[in-house]
């Protein structure tokens, strides 16, 4: 727990600097997801992301999520939600905010190879914003190995196809660690590279937390 601190005063250290370009900035997440059980087979998701172009400074985008989650089996389950989105693409501007709405449908499957957890998800997404609505086809593959009963670390890649544009939308890459503060409770540390199909791509650190009961 001690370096998990550390490396969390760490990152309120780092000094930015005033750039023109989002691109040269290291960006924060500050992540909140949760798992509420209902009964056997059906649980609320829910989720409140704040993400910054630079740490601590200049939000970017608020998003949040609430689904239903249903379990098929121990491996397989599915989820249908909903997402609201409030974004600002105008980096150290005032205004430009956008809001959104999202519908999408998971499909979530699970499985071990010796102490190697895999994850799939399959997410479909239906925007409306505006006079104008969109679709996304997403795919995450996620790794998590145990390093000990409290520490683990993790890593993903998911792919971003847009229907109503180009096909590839972007690309986000992620790996870091969790610490275990109780059975229900964990605490993330971990960074992101995003690539999109404009050929830009943005640095991110991820600060979360995560209940599950």
């Amino acid at each position: 727990m001690k370096n998990f601190i550390l490396l969390f005063i760490f990152i309120f250290s780092i000094q930015s600097y005033s750039q023109s370009n989002p691109e040269k900035e290291l960006g924060v997440w500050y992540m909140y997801n949760g798992t509420h059980k209902l009964s056997d087979n059906f649980s609320l998701k829910t989720m409140a992301h704040f993400r910054f172009f630079e740490v601590g400074d200049d939000l970017q985008q608020f998003i949040t999520r609430l689904g239903v989650n249903y379990k098929i089996n121990k491996n397989l389950s599915v989820t249908v939600g909903h997402a609201f989105l409030n974004t600002d693409g105008t980096y150290e501007q005032l205004g430009g905010d956008a809001y959104e709405n999202r519908t999408y449908e998971d499909v979530n499957a699970k499985h071990n190879i010796s102490k190697l957890n895999l994850a799939h998800r399959l997410r479909a997404e239906q925007r409306f914003f505006e006079a104008n609505t969109g679709h996304f086809l997403r795919y995450q593959l996620g790794l998590s190995y145990p390093i000990n009963e409290k520490w683990s670390t993790y890593l993903y890649d998911e792919v971003f196809m847009d229907f109503d544009g180009e096909n590839f939308n972007q690309n986000w890459l992620g790996a870091g660690f969790k610490y275990k503060l109780s059975k229900t409770l964990k605490l993330q540390l971990g960074y992101m590279k995003i690539t999109d199909a404009n050929d830009r791509s943005f640095d991110r650190i991820q600060l979360g937390v995560a209940l599950n009961h």
